[in-house]
């Protein structure tokens, strides 16, 4: 871990849905983990990679007949790196990368198919840092993407590649180009958190989601809304915002609090968090956190004074002392977020939603047009 450099991915090998995995900071955390790993599995080794920190991830999805590749979508993660791709918002097309990225991202995968020798669906993961391409995983297979994208293209991508396999052409099948979409489709993970009372809906690298909602507009605001709305965490339009964040989440989290309040919300925080946006100029009401006494914020989400929570935290006694938030919310059908990307999708997209109301349309309407 000192070699690679802090912090560090510690998983064990041969896992499904990053079971065990876990991003450690600080290398008392790598001792715990290490502690916990070889008594679960001695006989079994530890992977240990260096940790993409302010990482943006995306998984792309393929088609190869063994001389074509053919891209079926690029989807961009909300959340940055550490989050299992199962748990996180993603967006397709992507909403953030540049044109150029997204040609390299392409070029890198269509030549990746034809090395290996992809006769079907392959999956491709990547990390961008800045402007550099890292490549995560390659899998010659199809992944839980999809059914996603293959409603958001209008393209029964899990036939084409059956019939490849079968010994097909996608020449034969007409499929040889990308499909460009002028709308935006976005992917929100739905959670069984409220049938298991002890979990916690904090995010990581060990996947938790159990499905999937779709939401489909013409730009990235109201199809995440929409998507919020069908994973049952529909967003408030108004109200009062709870935000309390770990410390290098702190300038995202200015971000959302001028975005809320210039939709009208009110403004709570935690001591750390209301100081840094008070020294912003952004009003905001003080609130204790659970260990400092009554009224805290438990007792405000309890009363109904909060209709928003933006809740991130780092290490192990603060994510146990910020657990009863994260879990009266969940019991409370307050919306809540555990990231500061998903914080900054959902306050932009109040923003839009104030401004007009989603329309619906079927998925053949959006074919059509």
């Amino acid at each position: 871990a000192k070699t690679l450099g802090l912090p560090v991915v510690l998983r064990p090998s041969y896992v499904l849905g990053g079971r065990a995995m876990r991003v450690c900071h600080d290398l008392h955390s790598v001792e715990k983990y290490m502690e916990q790993a070889v008594n679960v599995a001695p006989e079994h080794p530890v992977l240990i990679d260096h940790f993409l920190k302010h990482a943006i991830e995306v998984d792309v999805d393929a088609i190869s007949d063994g001389t074509h590749v053919v891209i079926g979508g690029i989807m961009e993660h909300i959340e940055e790196a550490g989050i299992h791709s199962g748990d996180s918002v993603c967006s397709f097309p992507p909403h953030t990368l540049s044109n150029t990225i997204q040609n390299e991202l392409r070029r890198q995968t269509v030549e990746l198919g034809k090395a290996l020798q992809v006769r079907g669906l392959m999956n491709v993961q990547f990390a961008i840092q800045g402007n550099q391409i890292f490549i995560l995983e390659v899998n010659p297979r199809a992944s839980r993407t999809i059914p996603f994208i293959s409603k958001a293209i209008g393209v029964p991508i899990a036939k084409i590649a059956a019939k490849v396999m079968g010994g097909h052409t996608l020449g034969d099948l007409g499929f040889l180009n990308e499909v460009q979409k002028k709308t935006t489709a976005v992917k929100v993970p739905v959670f069984p958190f409220r049938k298991f009372p002890g979990s916690d809906t904090i995010l990581g690298p060990e996947m938790k989601s159990t499905g999937e909602a779709m939401g489909i507009d013409r730009e990235f605001p109201l199809a995440f809304a929409k998507a919020m709305d069908g994973a049952s965490m529909p967003l408030p339009k108004s109200g009062t915002a709870f935000i309390s964040v770990k410390d290098e989440d702190k300038p995202e989290a200015l971000e959302i609090a001028k975005i809320l309040s210039g939709c009208g919300f009110g403004l709570m925080a935690t001591k750390g968090t209301a100081k840094y946006l008070e020294g912003s100029g952004i009003n905001v009401i003080r609130v204790n956190k659970v260990k400092e006494g009554r009224p805290h914020v438990v007792d405000h989400l309890l009363n109904h004074q909060i209709q928003l929570v933006i809740n991130t935290t780092l290490g192990i006694k603060e994510i146990s002392d910020s657990f009863s938030i994260r879990r009266t919310a969940l019991h409370r059908s307050i919306c809540y977020l555990t990231t500061v990307s998903g914080g900054l999708a959902a306050a932009r997209a109040i923003k839009a939603i104030q401004r007009e109301n989603p329309q619906v349309k079927s998925l053949q309407e959006h074919y059509s047009e």
